[in-house]
């Protein structure tokens, strides 16, 4: 199972996922050398990892603390976080166990103490879903990340188009220019010269 909980410190309010054990969900929020639930924030499109606000970053750590069975009885918990896809995890390691494929890429936050309001809060927020809805939910929340994607790829492109085809017009008004101002001296001068058959003598220019 997953239990879903709602953190109000930010606006619109961001959603965290705790799995019931440490087979669940994986993680990017956990006890440092405790074995703890795991705690996942889907960050907000355009988010960075490393600029979580602190409030969030201090929520998603109270929960993990409290998901510790032996990190909620104790003080001063380090809670190690990471982008999801800087997780590590091979055969060789125990069920729940993780590393990081790079460490430069972690970042750790020190509970001095359980905050009960802040826990309290974030309890009044919880529901429960199957592993089986959290998989969906993100299969869905992939595809309209996808689409996005696309939708921002094809403006790009219609852009890119736009831009090819002022740089066309422009460079063809440049290499005609001297053609159109000479065309246009031909036609005034046909327009105002006389000829002979038109009257005009020598004494014209007298």
């Amino acid at each position: 199972m997953v239990y879903y909980f709602m953190s109000t410190t930010v606006d619109p309010a961001a959603v965290l996922y705790v799995g019931k054990d440490k087979f669940e969900k994986p993680q990017q929020f956990h006890a440092d050398n405790l074995s703890s639930a795991h705690v996942y924030l889907r960050l907000k499109p355009g988010q960075e990892w490393d600029s979580i606000p602190v409030a969030l970053v201090e929520d998603c750590a109270q929960l993990t603390k409290a998901n510790s069975i032996e990190g909620n009885k104790k003080d001063n918990v380090t809670v190690i976080y990471t982008p999801w896809s800087n997780l590590f995890k091979n055969a060789s390691m125990a069920t729940g166990q993780v590393s990081f494929k790079d460490h430069k890429k972690t970042r750790t936050i020190l509970i001095p103490t359980r905050q009960n309001p802040i826990i309290n809060r974030l309890m009044k927020t919880r529901t429960v879903s199957s592993a089986d809805e959290l998989f969906a939910d993100k299969e869905n929340h992939l595809s309209e990340l996808r689409a996005k994607a696309r939708e921002k790829a094809k403006e790009a492109r219609k852009e890119e188009e736009r831009l090819a085809k002022e740089r066309r017009e422009e460079k063809y008004r440049r290499e005609h220019a001297y053609e159109d101002l000479m065309k246009g001296d031909d036609e005034g001068d046909g327009g105002g010269k006389r000829s002979n058959q038109d009257g005009w003598d020598e004494d014209d220019f007298m």
